[in-house]
């Protein structure tokens, strides 16, 4: 067993629950595991199970709002790393992201041993180089699961690979009333990914015909949008932190959201997920995982792959043909079993 791992997941909320099958595989071989995050995954790594510490960096490759790379921005990430003093860092990244960036200023900071994924040729910066084929759309917990494997860690007996948060979760029952309810949850991070706030407020409609208890949720930003959404329903829009909204999903029956964080924060508490996806990236590798799930969206439209965060199709025709009436169908199915444990059903709509 060694002594402080390092691992580096410096994006969003749902890139890092995705990671957390991998923590725990490090968490298992060292006696202190420190987790770099971003800001929009901090709240994400502090609920990992594994994890010791978190630190807070802004990675200028990888972060949305263009932070400008200076010498004092690096200087501020090597003189965080060195007071940690790493045996080992375990670098994550998505497949279409490099880790050498990261890698580069974890040598500044004396790091003796990195491991990544890289296609690209990486000379001395990693000592683990592991190559996969991105060709192959793996699920994102097992590609990174992968990588900690290479590195020479994996899960303890027992733990199934599923995501998962650390408890206890806060008592929401204030908030939501019993267990039982449907969470909505309509924001995205990138509007390629965002269904039409209509279709949204279609739904929530639907399914509160069909009898169904309906909690609406989005962060502080997205308050208007969720005012818009829920009409009638419980709109908890800005009013919980990430572990209450976690406490939120757990208590759900199931949750509809578009491809974004509190799907996989959905999955990570075992609740069943309906997914609105655009295919800019593919679901086989970012649908929820580990818990049964719908996928509702054309996964063929002509966006596929194209990894946009503005829709690069006029009409965006790979969410708008999905109706109100084909999430209270995929939210019946869920319930009633007809989709199993672990399996992402496709249905695209047209």
């Amino acid at each position: 067993m060694i002594g402080t791992a390092l691992v580096v997941r410096p994006d969003n909320a749902g890139d890092v629950l995705l990671a957390g099958p991998a923590v725990r595989a490090v968490a298992a071989g060292a006696r202190e595991v420190v987790l770099l995050a971003g800001p929009y995954g901090r709240a994400a790594a502090e609920l990992l199970p594994g994890v010791d510490r978190v630190l807070e960096w802004r990675a200028p490759w990888i972060d949305p709002d263009r932070v400008p790379m200076t010498s004092e921005h690096a200087a501020r990430l090597v003189e965080q790393i060195r007071a940690v003093g790493p045996d080992v860092a375990v670098i994550f990244t998505s497949f279409h992201q490099s880790a050498l960036p990261t890698a580069l200023l974890l040598r500044l900071a004396g790091v003796p041993r990195i491991a990544a994924i890289s296609e690209d040729y990486p000379g001395s910066l990693l000592d683990v180089r592991h190559v996969v084929d991105e060709g192959v759309d793996v699920p994102e917990p097992e590609r990174m699961l992968g990588l900690a494997r290479a590195a020479g860690f994996d899960l303890p007996p027992g733990d199934d690979g599923r995501l998962a948060v650390r408890g206890p979760l806060p008592d929401v029952e204030y908030l939501t009333g019993p267990p039982g309810h449907v969470v909505v949850h309509p924001g995205t991070t990138a509007p390629a990914r965002a269904w039409p706030a209509e279709r949204w407020a279609e739904a929530v409609e639907a399914l509160l015909a069909a009898g169904e208890r309906v909690v609406v949720t989005g962060s502080p930003g997205e308050r208007a949008l969720t005012a818009l959404v829920s009409g009638p329903a419980l709109d908890l829009g800005g009013a919980t932190t990430f572990a209450e909204l976690a406490a939120v999903l757990a208590g759900a029956s199931a949750v509809v959201a578009a491809n974004t964080g509190p799907a996989h924060l959905a999955a990570a508490v075992g609740t069943p997920v309906v997914s609105l996806f655009a295919p800019v990236v593919p679901a086989a590798r970012w649908a929820p995982y580990g818990v049964p799930a719908v996928v509702l969206g054309d996964q063929g439209a002509p966006c596929r792959g194209s990894r946009a965060r503005i829709c690069p199709v006029p009409g965006h025709p790979c969410l708008t043909a999905v109706g109100g009436e084909h999430v209270v169908d995929a939210v019946r199915r869920l319930a009633t079993a007809e989709v199993t444990l672990g399996e992402a059903v496709k249905e695209g709509v047209s």
